[in-house]
């Protein structure tokens, strides 16, 4: 196990440096000037865009832009935005609030998707599981954009349950309808995957021989139909993760939240080439993170599966 966590965070090395090298030269490509557009229409004096250029080493190679930032990153000095702000302060500002929201949205999707899925693929063919399909359906056609104000109006002003919006200091309450706004299109593909997966595990030999054997309904629904079904819902939910965080710009703009989605726009439109990237290499860390955690939990819902 040791072993193959250790060669897992080797190959971390790689594909952060060709992440953020990938990234950063998409950002070195983007046309426009960023310090030419500080001034607005009427422009920056030439003194003083040279003077920032060089204080941004926007005026170096793009090679030595991108050590400059691994410098950064290493150092733990990530330098400040065009406002003055510490890119560090920006970061740290934003993306506990993103991951927070993502976190409660996984919950939830992953809690009532499987829950929901279960309970439908023990039932095939009879109303629930034809109701849960149609809803499904619908919770995935519809755009994150309209789930979000239909919510706000009804939940939020018409029955006054929730705030309307998060606020720059979100607590729990606050994120709550967020959450369940961004989590509705992957609830409704858990729940369809695990739906798939039961139906296919009910009827398999090792289900049959656990029957036979004269094990209890619950005993087998809970040991050897949703153990199995859930190893592809896992590989959904790891990868899913990265997803809400980057997919949460939506949302964050429809309630008001001051996370990665607002931060990452305001950085793209002033052409903050170490703000964006690394808010972008924190994410493709949660897709790894969420990958290894993936890999190990496959261990322990099947015994077949083992790390020597």
């Amino acid at each position: 196990m040791l072993w193959y966590l250790g060669r897992r965070l080797l190959q971390v090395i790689p594909v952060f440096i060709g992440a953020t090298l990938l990234l950063y030269a998409l950002v070195f490509l983007r046309p426009g000037d960023p310090v030419a557009a500080l001034g607005g229409e009427r422009g920056l004096p030439e003194a003083v865009q040279q003077q920032i250029r060089a204080q941004f080493h926007l005026d170096q190679p793009f090679f030595v832009q991108y050590l400059y930032f691994l410098k950064g990153i290493f150092t733990f000095d990530l330098g400040n935005t065009f406002t003055g702000r510490p890119v560090s302060e920006v970061v740290a500002d934003a993306l506990p609030i993103t991951f927070q929201l993502a976190i409660m949205a996984l919950l939830i999707e992953t809690v009532f998707g499987i829950g929901f899925g279960l309970f439908a693929g023990l039932r095939k063919g009879k109303l629930f599981d034809s109701t849960v399909l149609v809803l499904s359906l619908l919770l995935i056609a519809l755009p994150t954009f309209v789930t979000g104000l239909v919510l706000q109006i009804v939940v939020g002003v018409q029955l006054d349950w929730l705030p309307v919006t998060a606020g720059r200091d979100p607590d729990v309450v606050s994120l709550l309808m967020p959450a369940v706004v961004l989590a509705t299109t992957s609830f409704a593909q858990i729940l369809r995957l695990t739906r798939t997966s039961v139906i296919e595990n009910v009827t398999a030999d090792f289900v049959r021989t656990a029957r036979a054997k004269g094990l209890s309904r619950g005993r087998v629904v809970n040991r050897h139909v949703l153990r199995n079904s859930l190893i592809p819902v896992v590989t959904f939910i790891g990868v899913d993760l990265g997803n809400l965080m980057t997919g949460s710009i939506v949302t964050e703009g429809i309630f008001n939240i001051n996370g990665v989605g607002g931060t990452l726009f305001d950085a793209i439109s002033r052409g903050e080439s170490v703000t964006i990237v690394t808010m972008s290499t924190v994410i493709v860390l949660v897709y790894i993170v969420a990958n290894l955690l993936v890999d190990l939990l496959y261990a322990v819902l099947d015994p077949r599966i083992r790390y020597a």
